[in-house]
């Protein structure tokens, strides 16, 4: 059947008119899918909405050439900050390292994500010191309270003991007076060595109340004064502490916090403080001979979740390249962390001026530690000094 012209104008109106509906329908469900979503966004719980915490944590590992990229299309500017050498990122990539947080060019994200234990493995090193590298990372051990509570009979040479310090202040030397402006404190303070406990084989149980890590930090205190620097040490027993309140060893960080802010609050002359403890891995990643001298390597360690961690990092960042400057092979470099299996601020967020710094592992002695101990106090007096120069000038 054939149709006239008003029959073919009839059929056009009527598809458009169906159009028109099927568009408003669209628009329509559109707009109330909006409203819904605004909705639940806004009456949903704090806890459970998109924080800009959680969106940072979903585009922060996602490579910057990826956001220039997209500002480049809008504006083709940006598109001239690509380098020579620099490929457009591969959007499929992108995609599915979003939706899985698996990333297809670093085998370590899917087998963290597998592995319990091994997204311990997933920190970025800011700075590698000599021979540092992911498989050599420090480890904290999280031994049973009681077992580091233990009773241990441990063995102290007695040239380890002796002074080889003098305290003798020169009146040409600057001091800080009667201001301690240094707090040294430890949060695993029974950490101790396998050389001074005979009886212990196990690195988990190298723990002792007296020979630990402790004695390192009133070393570096000891070494610090004789340079002018006013230094206090803390000398709670945070595994007592955490024991009376019933807490188990992860807990640490919190029962020091507690140490920590009552020095700040106490004592408004503290600039610098330092968490000191000692790795558990083994000698041979741990120890540096520098002119014929054993030396226990240091790693600085920066807790990287608050918000202003980045000032903490450049602390550490100063002090790993002036320590390499004196001490080559002595820093093993620079470690934000983060994530799961670890505090992740190390009480950092009280000071801009925080670090914790791993002083040797669990097969070094007490004479490599006060090496160590001493050339870290000459590197540090001579930063404190130097930035105290600047601050008087200006």
């Amino acid at each position: 059947m054939k149709l006239g012209k008003g029959g073919t104008m009839n059929v056009k109106l009527k598809s458009g008119v169906n159009l028109f509906y099927k568009r408003s329908g669209i628009y329509i469900a559109g707009l109330i899918i909006v409203c819904i979503l605004i909705g639940l966004i806004t009456t949903v719980k704090p806890a459970y909405r998109l924080s800009s915490g959680i969106i940072t944590s979903w585009t922060s590992d996602i490579n910057s050439a990826t956001f220039l990229y997209l500002l480049g299309l809008e504006n083709h500017a940006f598109q001239q900050a690509f380098t020579k050498d620099q490929s457009f990122p591969d959007f499929s990539s992108t995609i599915f390292q979003l939706a899985t947080s698996v990333k297809p060019d670093d085998p370590r994200s899917l087998i963290g994500n597998e592995l319990p234990g091994f997204s311990t493995f997933d920190n970025q090193i800011l700075i590698a010191g000599e021979g540092t590298n992911y498989t050599n990372l420090p480890f904290e051990s999280s031994p049973p309270l009681k077992e580091v509570l233990k009773d241990r009979q441990a063995v102290i040479n007695d040239d380890e003991e002796k002074e080889s310090q003098e305290s003798v202040e020169s009146k040409n030397e600057p001091t800080t007076g009667n201001k301690n402006v240094v707090f040294l404190y430890n949060s695993h303070n029974r950490e101790s060595f396998l050389p001074h406990l005979p009886d212990v084989t196990d690195p988990n149980h190298a723990h002792h109340k007296e020979v630990n890590i402790t004695k390192v930090s009133e070393r570096l205190a000891k070494t610090l004064q004789t340079k002018g620097i006013g230094t206090a040490v803390d000398h709670t027993d945070i595994m007592a502490e955490l024991n009376k309140k019933g807490w188990d060893y992860g807990k640490s960080y919190e029962a020091s916090r507690e140490v920590v802010s009552e020095a700040f609050s106490t004592n408004k002359d503290i600039q610098y403080a330092f968490d000191i403890h000692r790795d558990s891995i083994g000698r041979e990643k741990t120890t540096k001979e520098i002119s014929g001298q054993s030396y226990a390597r240091i790693m600085i360690v920066v807790g990287a979740e608050h918000e202003s961690y980045e000032r903490n990092l450049e602390l550490a960042t100063e002090l790993h390249y002036m320590i390499e400057e004196r001490y080559p092979g002595l820093s093993r470099g620079v470690l934000p962390k983060k994530g799961e299996l670890t505090n992740g601020i190390f009480n950092q967020d009280i000071s801009n001026n925080a670090l914790l710094l791993e002083f040797g592992g669990v097969e070094n002695n007490l004479d490599e530690l006060y090496r160590s101990a001493d050339a870290l106090a000459e590197v540090f007096s001579e930063m404190y000094w130097n930035a105290e120069e600047v601050n008087a000038a200006s």
